[in-house]
């Protein structure tokens, strides 16, 4: 069976914890922030995981990671 592709755009944003967890960004913090509260920019720099029901579709898009 020949060996599967990695999505490139989804391996660049996706990636594995120790524990194997799929781990993500928080999307919104790019630009618009002068009307961003710090608090709620504070939250968006950080990562989370990914939701229970994505898992599946994410770990078919980087089999290897």
């Amino acid at each position: 069976m020949p060996k599967i592709k990695t999505n490139r755009s989804a391996a660049k944003r996706f990636y594995k914890s120790g524990t194997g967890k799929i781990l993500r960004r928080k999307a919104f913090k790019s630009h618009i922030l002068e009307k961003k509260s710090a608090r709620r920019k504070r939250d968006l720099g950080r990562v989370v995981e990914v939701d229970k029901g994505d898992v599946q579709r994410i770990k078919r898009l980087i089999p290897y990671v």
